[in-house]
């Protein structure tokens, strides 16, 4: 197949929200480039892009299709995306990896993900296309949808069609960039193109005016043609479209029936002639800050940004050309890991087809085969060049359960497959946890963790259990108690014997060193002879203060002390949970000159810890999380009812393009199934993020709850 040069190709994610017809707009596209001879349909299960097991049972898109097609002599690179948010992180990697984002509305207009959509490109400086599908549902309104979608977006929405009829009868529309009919018959296909009708004329005219001042205003020279002559030629208004895309001065918007191929193949043509070529793009930085340009004549450097599992071939590695040109057989280096790669074999990419090429130049997405080591996120480089790639970032995980195999002897099985299916989508996270001694496998939602766990049962045949997360409490204490306690053994031979008194205070950063405490009648003076400070892994820290006089215990006893208050403090007194931010002050004690030894001395500190800590006022500390939550209007008492519910507390609400945009704080124990309860509550109208805050005390009610029950797990 044709190899293309840098200054020939486009990329372009194709992204929207479930159900606004991504998988049919592909397959057409594909059908017009003549890449398929016949359009697949996803009732059927034989689309060029949803060709997964697991995407052919839900019906919905897991992972990005890879394609490409030509128009007007040039290579137009597609990523099409799945639609719910649970899979956002092919969307973000697919729009790193292009220039031009696809944004894809049905009927139902804007939504809260075409918004997300919308401010990832917003983020990555990402020029848009807007493009309304579905005109043959009965419900499209193009009038309000286009009113709606400016009120959103702004004035930089520029139409360039509109459609002469709308609903199941859709055959037509003006097109106001080249001011034609465009009208098809019942079967879509090729359009008849013809001069725009005498009752149409006034209004094209009107928008095409104003589609020609958006592509002028961002070229000097083309702005003063067009105050001198009030037109420009139609190469000139693309070209000023270009720029204006380029600089996000101006995101177009079009129309198409992708069920019935209408209006695709006059997209292409745009997209061929008007999106902005790859090097007409700012240039990405490698890990080091340097600034990497799509040169062909550079030396090769690819990024590798999504893996494929496939039945019968294995992996499928999917890469950038960052710079340079890559060719079949060619040597390169593995800046991840150090090893060396053989390119066998080169393809560009068409859904579940590839076809092979001999070279690839900057710019260009393919794939390839049969690599020994190269992992998603890897660079591989020839003897020239020494880039390295992180420039994607995903979105922290919103949905947290415990995975475990029904078979503990699967364990290590399992986890060899989560690990491989966090290489096609690195939004799904294992982590084995030491505190809440689980393995959790955390993602974007519900149904993005449900389909690891079909994939895990019906393709690796691994039967698994999913349960709600422990919460990583904290215990601490409110005020200064103590204690003592004598560890004495004696079993034959040499004994066991440690008493250690000692207390224990909460501790905030720059409180005074100790001088005296009172308990009941007593006064003890304390004189502190040495200070350990311990910054804890889990957070917070435990002071250790020695004043012992007089030789009750040795010196060299100390550290086994310490260590017996620390062992105590990763399994705190009241739910096991780790305890912070405590003063220890070990102020007496006794040994044996025979049988004290470093073991006692650690239980006896143990124990007495223990005793003083649930004397101290013992609080226990849970995690809050700031939530943001975007939801239309009309929801919005729904929403916020059943974070009062959760025990949230609402910071704050603001309106952001006909949405609402709610902050909150809420605990993390409440959070278990809130992905699942939003889209409840709202049909799937809203999304959030959240990411931890801080840990506050618990309510004395659900403290109580939390230790009566590790009272009886203990039992």
């Amino acid at each position: 197949m044709k190899s293309y040069k840098t200054n020939e190709i486009k990329n372009i994610a194709i992204l929207g929200n479930d159900g606004t017809g991504k998988t049919t707009l592909t397959e057409s596209i594909l059908f017009e480039a003549g890449l398929i001879n016949r359009r697949g349909r996803i009732t059927a299960k034989n689309t060029a892009s949803d060709y997964f097991p697991v995407e052919q049972e839900y019906g919905y898109s897991v992972f990005s299709t890879v394609f490409h097609a030509e128009a007007n002599g040039k290579k137009l690179n597609f990523i099409d995306c799945p639609g719910s948010d649970d899979f956002v992180g092919a969307a973000i990697t697919s729009l790193n990896v292009t220039d031009t984002a696809l944004i894809l509305m049905g009927q139902a207009g804007v939504e809260v993900g075409t918004q997300n959509h919308f401010r990832y490109t917003e983020k990555l400086g990402k020029p848009v296309i807007f493009l309304l599908n579905q005109l043959d549902d009965e419900r499209f309104d193009y009038e309000s949808l286009v009113e709606k979608t400016k009120a959103v977006f702004g004035s930089k929405v520029i139409p360039v069609q509109y459609p002469l009829n709308s609903g199941p009868g859709f055959n037509a529309l003006i097109d106001v960039l080249v001011m034609k009919k465009y009208s098809w018959g019942a079967d879509g296909g090729k359009p008849t193109i013809e001069p725009i009708p005498a009752d149409q004329l006034e209004r094209a005219t009107e928008m095409h005016k104003a589609l020609v001042e958006a592509a002028a205003e961002h070229d000097e020279s083309l702005m003063e043609k067009f105050f001198d002559s009030d037109s420009l030629t139609e190469d000139e208004i693309r070209e000023g479209m270009r720029k204006g895309m380029t600089a996000r001065g101006i995101f177009p918007l079009f129309l198409v029936c992708a069920g019935k191929d209408m209006g695709v193949n006059r997209l292409m043509e745009f997209l061929g002639n008007v999106v902005p070529f790859v090097d007409e793009m700012p240039n990405v930085s490698n890990t080091a800050g340097e600034e990497v340009a799509p040169d062909p004549s550079a030396p090769v450097s690819l990024f590798f940004f999504k893996t494929a599992m496939e039945p019968h071939i294995g992996e499928v590695q999917y890469f950038k050309v960052m710079s340079g040109t890559v060719t079949e057989g060619m040597d390169l280096i593995n800046s991840n890991r150090g090893s060396k790669e053989r390119i066998g074999q080169l393809f560009t990419c068409a859904g579940a087809q590839r076809f092979k090429v001999d070279s690839m130049q900057a710019g260009d997405i393919g794939c390839t085969v049969k690599l020994k080591d190269v992992k998603t996120g890897d660079t591989l480089n020839d003897k020239n060049a020494d880039h390295s790639f992180s420039f994607i970032k995903y979105p922290a995980p919103k949905y947290i359960r415990a995975i475990k195999p029904v078979n503990e002897s699967d364990n290590e099985k399992m986890m060899a497959a989560i690990y491989r299916m966090s290489q096609e989508d690195p939004t799904w996270v294992v982590e084995q946890n030491k505190e809440l001694r689980q393995t959790l496998i955390k993602g974007q939602g519900e149904f993005h963790v449900r389909t690891l766990k079909w994939r895990l049962e019906n393709l690796d045949k691994i039967q698994i259990e999913l349960n709600p997360q422990r919460i990583p409490y904290r215990e601490t204490i409110t005020k200064a108690a103590r204690a003592d306690y004598r560890h004495k053994k004696q079993s034959g031979g040499a004994g066991q014997f440690g008493e250690v008194h000692l207390i224990v205070e909460p501790y905030t950063e720059g409180m005074p060193a100790p001088t005296v405490y009172r308990f009941g009648n007593q006064e003890y003076r304390i004189t502190p002879r040495s200070t350990d400070v311990t910054e804890l892994e889990w957070g917070g820290k435990l002071v250790f203060i020695n004043s012992v006089v007089g030789g009750a215990i040795d010196t060299r006893f100390m550290p086994a002390i310490l260590k017996g208050v620390l062992e105590r403090m990763e399994r705190g007194p009241l739910t096991g949970s780790y305890a912070r931010d405590v003063r220890v002050i070990v102020y007496d004690g006794k040994m044996h000159p025979v049988d004290s030894n470093e073991i006692s001395f650690m239980l006896a500190a143990r124990n007495a810890f223990s005793q003083a800590f649930r004397e101290a006022g013992p609080k226990i500390l849970e995690p809050i999380y700031d939530v943001e939550i975007l939801v239309p209007g009309e929801l919005m008492g729904d929403v916020m009812s059943d974070l009062q519910g959760r025990r949230g507390l609402i910071m704050g609400m603001e309106s952001e393009n006909g949405y609402e945009k709610l902050s909150a704080k809420v605990p993390l124990a409440e959070m278990a199934n809130y992905s699942t309860a939003l889209s409840s509550i709202t049909g799937s109208r809203a999304s959030f993020s959240m990411k931890f805050a801080s840990y506050e005390l618990v309510p004395q009610n659900v403290q109580d709850d939390l230790v009566a029950a590790n009272q009886e797990n203990d039992d």
